[in-house]
């Protein structure tokens, strides 16, 4: 077997499972476990995993977020809630900016009865789900495309979005403490950071799982975004966001 088959098959089990041991590694594709370990080092040196003692692991910590196939399978009905929510913020003739992450992705399949509609996003779920549905203006940004984050980030990336304004833009973050979101990426830290300024209403989609978590990278405070669509969501996080001007949106109202 090839060596770039051989680590396609570990991602892939990855996004299956969330971790494998190098036993199983080993065993499977018949190499010694230092194969295996080069194989990993790789891995984790492209961001694709994170090393973990006696193997590796694809789930987020506060310098490493999963893969967007993982986290896709992840609280589903809690995003598609998130998801079903946001939409119905939108209204036909609207410019609607959504960013890279799998809630926002869910999104795309329930846009198409609204129109017209402009929609732009560096998602390519979304821009793969929205690309032949007529009455609707798609306008993907461009850039360096990202496996892992199934989007498109970078300089290109961030100076199309400074010459944009658009009339609502919905985000995203795995992590939120307090009145402050955060993300484990730079280069996507940075994107997001360039659509909270094209956007004249900010919205974040946020599952109750990702408040009371810290990632690398501060993103934003949350007094930036005048809605937070959530669900799930304890009410001793709810009162400090309310307190500081913030709509909350319980997707299960």
């Amino acid at each position: 077997m090839k060596l770039e088959d051989r680590r396609q098959l570990i991602l892939d089990q990855l996004v299956q499972a969330g971790s494998v041991t190098l036993d199983d590694l080993s065993a499977r594709f018949g190499v010694s476990k230092m194969t295996i370990h080069r194989d990993l080092d790789d891995l984790e040196a492209a961001g694709l995993l994170r090393k973990v003692r006696g193997g590796a692991s694809i789930e987020s910590s506060t310098q490493f977020e999963a893969d967007y196939r993982y986290r896709a399978m992840q609280n589903v009905d809690a995003k598609r809630a998130v998801a079903r929510a946001a939409v119905g913020l939108i209204e036909p003739g609207m410019t609607v900016l959504i960013n890279d992450g799998t809630t926002a992705g869910l999104m795309a399949e329930m846009l198409t009865q609204i129109r017209p509609l402009t929609v732009i996003s560096n998602n390519l779920a979304v821009i793969d789900a929205l690309s032949d549905v007529s009455g609707l203006t798609l306008i993907a940004l461009g850039g360096t495309y990202s496996r892992k984050f199934n989007g498109f980030f970078g300089l290109l990336t961030e100076q199309s979005l400074s010459q944009l304004k658009v009339d609502i833009a919905f985000l995203s973050s795995p992590a939120i403490s307090g009145l402050h979101c955060y993300h484990m990426d730079e280069a996507v830290t940075r994107c997001k950071r360039a659509m909270i300024e094209a956007g004249a209403r900010r919205v974040l989609l946020a599952d109750g799982k990702k408040f009371g978590r810290t990632a690398l990278h501060h993103l934003a405070p949350l007094t930036l975004f005048q809605t937070i669509v959530t669900v799930d969501l304890a009410e001793n996080l709810a009162a400090p966001l309310r307190e500081a001007g913030i709509e909350i949106l319980n997707a299960k109202d």
